[in-house]
């Protein structure tokens, strides 16, 4: 995909998604907008059931009967790169805290600060209040990278399919299933924030979920 730089600065950005998370509650008709049915590298995708913890990053595996598929463009600009590999391990991680119940997982706080880490505790403490956790296929692609004109950070957007991903209840095992619609697609924006030290992470500081996303439909 294309690989540019935003006019915009990360500040605007930023502004822009929070208004938009606040007026449209993530982007979508359901609350919240990851689940569904309790009503969300290479060219090839790649197939994330399983993130375990290196020595100096957190744990992001999740269960066995979640599949993550991230079918992205890895980016020839080593920055772009990185900012694309730690926007899959913050949904990775956010995935990770919703299959340990615990909307204070150091995983997903590791991966996000500011707004980004308060979106996906809220969207942890949901699924923890519902009594659900994660089940099924949950597919990421149509990936762009893109440079914010200031400097201070990589926009990374996405398509999101979810219409094999539910939730299941974790007291009967009941896999709550729901058929395909326009509500299945989603689009993310995700402002990556630069590592601030020698660790080489990469932030999301900023998410934007817009639901209902035709363009991802295809």
């Amino acid at each position: 995909m294309a690989r540019r730089a935003l006019t915009t600065t990360a500040a605007a950005f930023t502004t822009t998604a929070a208004l938009l998370l606040t007026a449209c509650g993530g982007g979508g008709d359901e609350a919240p907008d990851d689940i569904k049915g309790a009503d969300a590298s290479s060219k090839s995708p790649s197939d994330s059931a399983s993130g375990p913890a290196s020595s100096d990053r957190p744990d992001v595996s999740v269960p066995k009967d979640l599949k993550l598929v991230f079918d992205f463009d890895k980016p020839s600009d080593a920055k772009q790169a990185a900012a694309l590999s730690d926007a899959e391990n913050y949904i990775r991680a956010l995935k990770h805290g919703i299959a340990a119940q615990d909307p204070e997982d150091p995983a997903y706080r590791f991966y996000s600060g500011a707004q980004a880490a308060q979106y996906a505790k809220s969207q942890i403490e949901t699924w923890v209040e519902g009594g659900w956790t994660v089940y099924g296929t949950d597919e990421y692609y149509d990936d762009d990278v893109a440079a914010m004109s200031d400097g201070k950070g990589v926009v990374v957007s996405f398509c999101r399919n979810q219409a094999k991903f539910y939730g299941k209840e974790i007291k009967t095992d009941k896999v709550i299933r729901t058929e395909e619609s326009l509500n299945s697609y989603q689009r993310w924006r995700v402002l990556m924030i630069p590592p601030a030290d020698s660790s080489g992470v990469w932030k999301a500081g900023t998410v934007e979920v817009m639901g209902k996303a035709k363009d991802c439909r295809g």
